[in-house]
């Protein structure tokens, strides 16, 4: 998975396999053994980095109250992104992918529950409570990807960035 997260993230998702096995430092054939097409590798792909993601932005959650469990995940999400480059890039290319299936989404946005349920109780009593999830989902990763950005394009004030996203996104479902 490690190469072809970084044999995507060079050359997009119109890569060959080829070179996927090549960097893999295995046959193409050798490949197939593992994912009967293309396909699947970019599906299993997909939930990996998901899974990989939510993980992170989860991982040493305080049991305090909503706002501050969604500045621990929004902290932790900036981090695995900003320090896992090749991954965001291989993601951001494979959540737009025709070839990630309906059932692999809807596994993906399983493994992400946690990180869901505390989007749903932080907008709760907020201006986007009765937005639909989907379109304050897609809102909050905008702004996260905007965050992403200038934290990578201006590290020095990393934590500055960071904080003026949160920020932002409180306003909007706080």
């Amino acid at each position: 998975m490690a190469a072809a997260t970084r044999i995507i993230a060079a050359q997009g998702l119109g890569a060959a396999t080829a070179a996927i096995a090549k960097e893999a430092g295995v046959s193409n054939g050798s490949l197939f053994t593992y994912f009967d097409t293309k396909a699947d590798l970019l599906n299993q792909l997909y939930l990996e980095l998901k899974g990989e993601m939510g993980a992170a932005a989860l991982a040493g959650l305080p049991t305090a109250d909503v706002r501050a469990q969604m500045l621990h995940m929004w902290s932790r999400w900036m981090d695995w992104a900003t320090t896992n480059p090749l991954k965001r890039r291989t993601l951001a290319q494979l959540q737009v992918s025709d070839e990630i299936t309906v059932s692999t989404h809807e596994s993906a946005s399983r493994t992400m529950t946690g990180m869901g349920g505390i989007l749903e109780r932080s907008r709760a009593n907020g201006p986007m409570r009765d937005a639909p999830a989907a379109l304050v989902f897609t809102l909050c990763n905008a702004l996260a990807e905007a965050t992403i950005d200038y934290i990578i394009g201006d590290p020095d004030r990393a934590d500055e960035h960071k904080q003026s996203g949160f920020d932002a996104l409180w306003r909007m479902i706080g």
